[in-house]
């Protein structure tokens, strides 16, 4: 079975996911992971899609199905092969950072290479500037016997470096 990644990026306006959900559905296509934002006024999302086993659209077919919705110039889209996720590794820990403080050049290099000297993978990142406060919110898994105080020790270092306050707390399944 085939997973197509789309991509559409654009000014934002009502019904963009709807008519690209339409598409996709039209075509037999089913959504399997999203991530839809709107970015200052503009409008981002990426999509992993299946097809059905035996009747999935190519993707030269989803390419043109989606054309039409890009053909006015407000939208851009792309549609891309990926290869299903391989099974996950043993399982480590679910965590959320967040970081906040005045808005600074680096803030999300350095918090992000800080996780990363830890194996410590973002599944999700949002980031948010109002007036000059910078606020990151990251969801990630940190690897089975991560030692998450020297994690955080590491974090809050670089948070000391950058002016800002880090808060590295296990994610409430419940609530995920």
């Amino acid at each position: 079975m085939d997973e197509l990644a789309i991509t559409v990026i654009g000014r934002d306006r009502p019904g963009i996911i709807a008519d690209v959900a339409e598409v996709l559905a039209g075509l037999g296509m089913n959504l399997t992971d999203s991530t839809m934002t709107r970015l200052r006024g503009h409008f981002a999302m990426t999509l992993i899609c299946t097809g059905a086993a035996d009747a999935s659209p190519s993707l030269e077919d989803v390419e043109a199905a989606i054309a039409p919705l890009t053909a006015d110039g407000s939208l851009i889209a792309t549609v891309s092969r990926v290869h299903p996720e391989s099974a996950p590794e043993a399982p480590g820990g679910h965590y959320v950072l967040s970081v906040h403080g005045a808005d600074r050049l680096g803030i999300v290099a350095s918090v992000t290479r800080g996780l990363a000297e830890f194996g410590g993978n973002i599944t999700d990142l949002t980031t948010r500037l109002s007036n000059s406060l910078y606020v990151l919110v990251a969801e990630l898994d940190l690897p089975a016997g991560t030692d998450v105080d020297m994690v955080h020790e590491r974090l809050s270092a670089v948070a000391r470096a950058l002016g800002v306050e880090v808060t590295l707390r296990p994610a409430e399944t419940d609530v995920l």
